[in-house]
């Protein structure tokens, strides 16, 4: 066993208290951790959406750099920000188990209002079609930077505005302090994680998450056998069958953060429950497709459930969106 383990990771807030948490699982099975801060391209420039980026791993492949030429052993990432495919030479050894998978609106103002607003009623959601009838002259503007957040909101909402909201968590609850937004989404793993979610927060039950949204992978280089067995101690089965779905269900879709893909595949016992959707860009259009099968035959889930949904009309909306 290698003396201690260096562990890659971004300087956020976040992404340091996954790698913090990998060392300190690391150190119950008695391998010790030193912790690499690197900053990605994503961290650097705050300003572009993701989805103008250009770039699959835009938070990733710094870390990929730095294990291939061996300035790190493993890297740890927040897995819905990993490509479905990694760079070559490199493997994921061990996905932890997952957080919450729910995205959150975090809000300013009248809650009452909003709440109005949003058809949420004594802690429920009503139908969107009678959120839609509510809000015809809506002067709502919620912020963003992710493309599928933004058409599932617009669907549901089609009446508000949506604006570009860059940065970590940390910026990103500072940037909506200081603004005149009615809210902005979040991932609640993020927030719950570093003890920053805040009151003024609800879940969006019925958003679909991205893909893999709440897991935390590990990633090595191809051949490193100590750094897979030590990693391979903190692996979880169940939410790395699911992410597994997730994500194949993504690659067959070519989906990323310029497509509006989500998927949720859940384990009920012996049973894997799975629901995927793709929307158009401006959330008029929508094809969902949802599975429930035994978890022995769930192998082949996501491709299986993406395929079924190009078939339903979803090859259309990603021809449109690649001609955008």
């Amino acid at each position: 066993m290698k003396k201690t383990v260096r562990i890659g990771t971004r300087d956020s807030q976040l992404a340091v208290w996954q790698a913090t948490l990998v060392q300190q699982e690391l150190l119950k099975h008695g391998i010790e951790g030193e912790l690499v801060y690197l900053k990605s391209d994503g961290d650097i420039d705050l300003i572009t959406p993701l989805y103008e980026m250009g770039v699959q791993g835009v938070f990733t492949k710094t870390l990929d750099a730095a294990l291939l030429n061996n300035r790190i052993d493993i890297a740890v990432h927040s897995m819905k920000d990993v490509p479905t495919q990694l760079a070559q030479g490199l493997q994921q050894v061990a996905v932890l188990p997952r957080a919450s998978f729910k995205d959150i609106l975090v809000y300013r103002g009248d809650e009452l209002a909003l709440f109005e607003e949003l058809g949420f009623v004594n802690g429920e959601w009503a139908m969107s079609s009678n959120s839609k009838f509510k809000i015809q002259n809506s002067k709502f503007i919620i912020a963003t930077s992710s493309v599928r957040r933004r058409a599932q909101w617009l669907n549901r909402y089609p009446h508000h505005t949506l604006d570009n909201l860059r940065g970590n968590v940390n910026t990103r609850m500072r940037k909506l302090d200081e603004s005149e937004w009615n809210g902005a989404i979040f991932a609640g793993a993020g927030l719950e994680r570093i003890g920053l979610r805040p009151k003024n927060s609800i879940d969006l039950d019925w958003m679909l998450p991205a893909p893999s949204q709440g897991a935390i992978t590990i990633v090595c280089r191809d051949g490193d056998n100590i750094a897979a067995e030590a990693c391979d101690l903190l692996n979880d089965t169940s939410t790395a069958t699911c992410t597994k779905i997730e994500k194949d269900f993504m690659r067959v879709l070519m989906g990323g953060c310029a497509t509006p893909v989500s998927a949720l595949a859940i384990q009920k016992e012996q049973n894997i429950h799975f629901r995927g959707n793709i929307l158009s860009l401006d959330g008029k259009e929508k094809v969902e497709v949802e599975y429930t099968v035994p978890e022995l035959q769930s192998n082949n889930l996501g491709n299986t459930a993406a395929q079924e949904l190009l078939a339903k009309g979803g090859d259309k909306i990603i021809a449109a969106i690649r001609n955008v």
